[in-house]
This record gives structure tokens, sequence and C-alpha cells, in this order.
């Protein structure tokens, strides 16, 4: 169990931005689920902590739990809404890769899913139709996210085709303008909020295309917010390096050691690609488990 629970860590972290996304919206969705049952065991409704991580139509319930602004984006309940969710955010995160860096990716996915919540906050309490339900509803899933990707690619490169099973090869923009009507026509369904936010977070990313085509990037600003928070988490490097007490090493001795650490890992990731994890010995393992912690 161990085993399984250091590779994922590690995994995890040498991953690619779309990666770490990927494994923390199924990380979210499987603590979720286990929450739900642990609550049905006690009577209890799953809603007496989702409404924790929904964000909420309401104005005033936002100001009560302003965090759900960003973990309605990776919280999910239904098999089927993580799922087809997770599909798109690999495929056209795939894409994205191809054209942009994967701050970008990061940055874009965040400011989706905030364009999503304020598209669907504004609509429940501007137009009359939802006023019954204004008061009280949620909105959850990583789809505004995932359609601000889609659109940033499908407008960056409305010339990329892609291949569809039984229609053949179709542009890339004609997919997405074919969901966006789609949506259109849907916010007054049952679903409406998750519509109107996929609308949203489509504008998002089109204003991303257009931005970035004409040099500037939307996504810097908050990717300057999230790289301050991260560095004030961030352990701090050690100025002295301790082999033995009262031992230091001099700077040649330094390098050189951290030069073989680095051929080491190398080596042992060379292994793991050739011959999967299991086939390394639990020494490489360890190394593996240490390089992970740093």
């Amino acid at each position: 169990m161990g085993d399984i629970f250091s590779e994922t860590k590690w995994r995890f972290q040498s991953g690619s931005i779309l990666t770490k996304l990927l494994y923390i919206n199924v990380g979210l969705f499987i603590l979720i689920r286990l929450a739900a049952l642990l609550c049905s065991l006690f009577n209890y409704s799953p809603e007496f902590f989702l409404s924790w991580l929904q964000f909420p139509s309401s104005p005033v319930g936002f100001l009560h739990r302003p965090w759900t602004v960003i973990t309605y984006m990776f919280t999910h309940y239904d098999f089927l809404h993580i799922l087809f969710n997770m599909l798109w955010l690999y495929w056209f995160g795939k894409l994205f890769l191809t054209f942009f860096n994967e701050k970008q990716l990061g940055g874009l996915y965040i400011l989706g899913g905030v364009a999503g919540a304020l598209f669907f906050m504004l609509a429940y309490n501007i137009f009359p139709y939802f006023r019954t339900v204004a008061a009280g509803s949620m909105l959850m899933g990583a789809s505004a996210s995932v359609m601000a990707i889609v659109f940033a690619v499908s407008f960056y490169r409305k010339d990329m085709e892609i291949g569809i099973l039984f229609l053949g090869n179709v542009k890339l923009i004609y997919l997405a303008i074919f969901s966006f009507i789609i949506d259109l026509l849907a916010v007054t369904s049952s679903n409406a909020g998750g519509h109107i936010a996929h609308i949203g977070g489509a504008l998002l990313g089109i204003w991303f295309a257009n931005r970035i085509s004409r040099g500037k990037d939307l996504t810097a600003p908050i990717n300057r917010l999230i790289d301050f928070f991260v560095n004030l988490f961030k352990r701090k490097p050690r100025m002295t390096v301790t082999v033995n007490p009262g031992m230091r090493e001099t700077d040649d001795q330094y390098h050189e050691r951290k030069q073989q650490e680095n051929q080491n890992l190398d080596a042992i990731l060379d292994k793991i690609k050739e011959s999967g994890y299991e086939s390394l010995t639990s020494d490489e393992k360890r190394q593996l488990f240490d390089a992970s912690r740093k």
C-alpha cells in the first residue's frame, strides 16, 4: 500500500499541470463519495458538506463562503459528470499544451471557472425566470473551466480539424460553436445553471484566444498571484549542507553529490519507463521517494 501512495505522489509531483488537475479532480471526487457514504450511514444528506464546496447563486451565500468560487470547479458528485469533464479536459488540455505553456493552462482553468461562476450568479439574480430558485441554487463541476480551454484552442486555431466517428474530419471551431448553441438553447432546462456556466467559460476562452493573438496573456495576473501563494508555503532551501555532525561540504563536493543524485534519479526513471515501478529495488524506491519529498 505504501508503494502505491509513493508512486501516486511521485506521478502527481512529476506530472504536468494537466496531470495535476486530473489528479485533484478525481482525488476530491473519491473523497466526496466516501464522505457521502459515511453521511448516509448516519442518516445525513450529502448536502451536509457539499454546500461548503459548491458555488451559491445567492450573493449573500457567496459572502459567507467566498472560497467556493475556487472549490466548486474541482467538485463532482455523479460519476458520469466527472467522467465526461475529465475526458474533455484531457483531450483538449493536450491540444492546448501544443500551443501554450502549462502555466497558461492552469491559469485559464481557474479564470474559466471564475467566469462561469459569475455568469451563473448574474443570470440567476437578473432574469425573472430564475427568481423562485435563485436563493438556493448551487453550482459544481469543472465544466466552465474545461469550456474555457476548449474555446481557447478552437478560436486560436480556427483551421484545426479533428476526426469524429461517423462524421470524419470536422473543424474544431464548428464543434465549439455547436456546443455553444446547445448550451444557449438549454439555459431554461433542469440544468440551467450548468449551461450558463458553460457559456461564461466559453466566452472567457474566446477572449483569451483573442488577446493572446495580440500578444496579451490574460492568465499572467492570476499566475503571478498563484506563484505568490506557492512561494509563501514553499520550504526555504538550506544555506549549508551537513554530511556528518561538525563536518561541512565544500561547494565542489556539494555540486558533485547533487550531480550524482540526479544521475541516479534519471537511471531510476528510465528503469520505470522500461520495466515498470515494480521492477525497482527497495533502495531505488527509497531514493525515488526521498527525491519526491525535496
